[in-house]
């Protein structure tokens, strides 16, 4: 059984685990559309990004990695080098495509400061639609934590994700959170949890 709550306690306990498979960073706008091919044949992907954190009142940053992953394959779009490219919007705005993740909202928020016409579709808000199913707990670690057994790191979180080279932790614990929300969804999925939501 899977359950609905977790303490911050058992959530420390767990084994420390990450995305293990391979990650791609894309810094060129040619190597998008390839890219985009071969997701938009995917029927379900894990989905998150990273802005730079703003320490200063009514500053914001602009969304400056994309992260889409298959349970294998994790592409990190550096999108302050290559802008929100047409590729990457049909994707986002592909029905047959379901994206995975936590908290969309407010990455879609994020993505649609990028471009004037963004209409995304098929997105899985796993913060959301778990909490109508009865889960106490929500957010990336917490349903890592119920889940999967495992507990990820969040020391990346804050980090400066537009700084020239992104680190090879960055790289892992952005991979690990686009990776995890399929993860978790697809582990749902199979129990029968998410009867009727889907």
């Amino acid at each position: 059984m899977i359950p609905f709550k977790i303490s911050k306690e058992e959530v420390n306990e767990l084994p420390l685990a990450q995305f293990e498979g391979e990650i791609f960073l894309v810094t060129e706008e040619e190597d998008i559309e390839e890219i985009t091919d071969f997701l938009s044949k995917q029927s379900i992907i894990g989905f998150d990004t990273e802005t730079k954190p703003s320490f200063k009142k009514g500053q914001k940053n602009e969304v400056s990695l994309l992260q889409l992953s298959t349970s294998t394959q994790a592409f990190l779009f550096r999108l302050n080098h290559t802008g929100f490219s047409i590729p990457l919007r049909n994707l986002m705005e592909k029905e047959s495509v379901i994206k995975v993740g936590a908290a969309v909202h407010d990455d879609l928020i994020g993505l649609k400061r990028l471009t004037d016409s963004f209409y995304p579709q098929s997105f899985f808000d796993l913060n959301d639609q778990l909490k109508k199913v009865g889960f106490h707990n929500v957010g990336v670690r917490n349903l890592c934590a119920m889940v999967l057994g495992i507990r990820i790191s969040k020391s990346e979180q804050v980090s400066n994700w537009e700084a020239e080279e992104l680190t090879e932790k960055q790289r892992r614990y952005a991979a690990t959170d686009a990776w995890a929300c399929l993860e978790i969804y697809e582990k749902l999925k199979k129990e029968g949890y998410l009867e009727g939501l889907i």
